[in-house]
């Protein structure tokens, strides 16, 4: 993939770690727990990236990605995705068996689920999706006008990229799920009890469609276990591997 930023850390089995639409600062924090070597990629358009203008959506986003282990010859890779990084990591794993060896799909986006839709996070405020985002919001509010020039300007980014990506306001391809039932990697899809972006019912589908996943749920937590409580989501991938 032309124009593509990562951070390449450690050594040993490989992550790939895929953000969803908070950036990649949502998830830097989380890779050192996952231990070995870990590849943090920036979706293009993210954190004040270019996006190709050809690339227009999740699946052309995870083909990017599947260049990028075929460029580094990596096999057998763990791919964990958050949110929007989880429907990456499934088109991923549907793309590239032979390159990814399990998935981990962390309160993942794109699936429709009849009667769990997935709030509209482009009509959403901060402060809502605070609300809608994390078990206990008031620990992880952003006051808007504290934020910089640059901070605003790189959440807007991120906004736009998103809504190229993932399609606003659904966040949903609705031949998703169905094609779901042609992962063949070992699967573990992680939720957060308090999500109120996809609930913990669209997560059970989630699970349901792909041949022999794993759910567990967390306690305690919303829609970024990897911010907020980081060591359950690490301990819940480490019983996986």
């Amino acid at each position: 993939m032309t124009l593509l930023t990562y951070t390449d850390l450690g050594d040993g089995d490989v992550t790939l770690l895929l953000h969803g639409g908070a950036g990649p600062q949502s998830v830097a924090p989380f890779a050192p727990r996952l231990g070995g070597r870990v590849l943090t990629p920036t979706h293009p358009g993210f954190a004040g990236t270019a996006r190709p203008p050809e690339l227009t959506s999740v699946r052309a986003l995870a083909a990017g990605y599947a260049d990028l282990l075929d460029e580094l010859d990596l096999r057998d890779v763990l791919v964990v995705g958050s949110s929007v990084g989880g429907w990456v990591a499934g088109e991923l794993a549907l793309l590239r068996p032979d390159r990814v060896g399990r998935l981990v799909l962390v309160d993942a986006v794109g699936i429709e689920v009849p009667d769990h839709p997935v709030a509209d996070f482009f009509a959403l405020s901060l402060p809502e999706l605070a609300e809608l985002s994390y078990h206990q919001p008031d620990a992880f509010r952003i006051d808007p006008s504290t934020m910089s020039d640059g901070q605003r300007a790189a959440m807007a980014g991120n906004r736009a990229a998103l809504a190229v990506y993932a399609g606003e306001p659904s966040m949903t391809d609705p031949t998703l799920l169905g094609r779901l039932a042609g992962v063949v990697v070992p699967t573990l899809v992680v939720w957060g009890e308090s999500d109120r972006i996809v609930d913990a019912d669209y997560g059970r589908a989630y699970a349901d469609a792909i041949p022999g996943a794993r759910f567990e749920l967390l306690r305690a937590t919303g829609h970024m276990p990897q911010l907020e409580t980081p060591q359950a989501l690490a301990e819940a991938i480490a019983r996986f591997r």
